[in-house]
C-alpha cells in the first residue's frame, strides 16, 4: 500500500495549463454580476455597449465558496501590486444600476 503524499510534495507539483485559440483571445467585460448559493458562486461577466438596453453575457463562471474566496484573494494581492507599479485606479461611476438587469 502506498503512502500518501506529504503536503509539501503535493506543493512542489507544477500544473501544465493549456488554452485553445479562441479561449485565448478573451472576452471584454465591463459589467459583472455575482450570485450564489450554500455551495456555489456565480460570475457573470457581461459587455454592457453605450446607450443600449439589451447586453450579453459573456463568459459565466461557476466556482465553489473556497475557491471564489482564493479567487478573491488573488484579485486583492494583484490589484495592490498593480497600483505599487502604475499608481492608484480611479473608479469611475458605477454602471448601470442591478436592480433593472434582468438576465434572460
Amino acid at each position: 500500500m502506498q503512502k500518501p503524499k506529504e503536503p509539501e510534495q503535493q506543493q512542489n507539483m507544477q500544473l501544465q495549463v493549456e488554452v485553445d485559440d479562441a479561449t485565448a483571445q478573451g472576452a471584454y467585460a465591463n459589467l459583472a454580476l455575482v450570485a450564489h448559493n450554500a455551495t456555489e458562486f456565480v460570475l457573470d461577466f457581461i459587455f454592457v455597449q453605450p446607450q443600449q438596453p439589451k447586453a450579453k453575457v459573456r463568459a459565466r463562471v461557476i466556482s465553489s465558496p473556497g475557491h471564489t474566496k482564493r479567487f478573491l484573494r488573488a484579485l486583492t494581492e494583484n490589484v495592490a501590486r498593480y497600483e505599487q507599479s502604475f499608481g492608484e485606479i480611479k473608479e469611475v461611476a458605477a454602471g448601470p444600476d442591478e436592480r433593472q438587469i434582468k438576465l434572460h
